[in-house]
């Protein structure tokens, strides 16, 4: 299953043009049952059969989890929930210019 999270993250990110509207290095690679993405070694965004999740400030987090835009990230369902993480359930139905801002968010904060 991980390698079909892997392919769609890695198209996604191709589509958006995402490689060359960053300054960091990006590599796709297998996370649990799903795809994350590395900005700088570190994990800032991850696909997984529960939907597409970003790493971002956890005030943005929240205001997009308490707006209802988002929902709180939990990779199994007795599993804590990630704090500063704002998950999206259908990335395929997103407009592509909100993933390409959140994208970008969420890389750069990986310094």
């Amino acid at each position: 299953m991980a390698t079909e999270y892997v392919a769609k993250l890695s198209t996604l990110l191709r589509e958006l043009k995402l490689q060359e509207q960053l300054a960091v290095q990006l590599e796709v690679r297998h996370f649990f049952n799903g795809a994350a993405l590395y900005a700088n070694e570190t994990i800032c965004a991850s696909w997984s059969p529960v939907g597409l999740a970003f790493r971002l400030s956890e005030e943005e987090a929240s205001a997009l989890i308490a707006s209802g835009e988002a929902k709180p990230l939990k990779y199994f369902a007795k599993g804590h929930v990630k704090r500063g993480y704002a998950l999206f359930e259908k990335p395929e139905d997103g407009d592509a210019s909100r993933l390409t801002r959140y994208f970008i968010k969420a890389a750069q904060r990986t310094g």
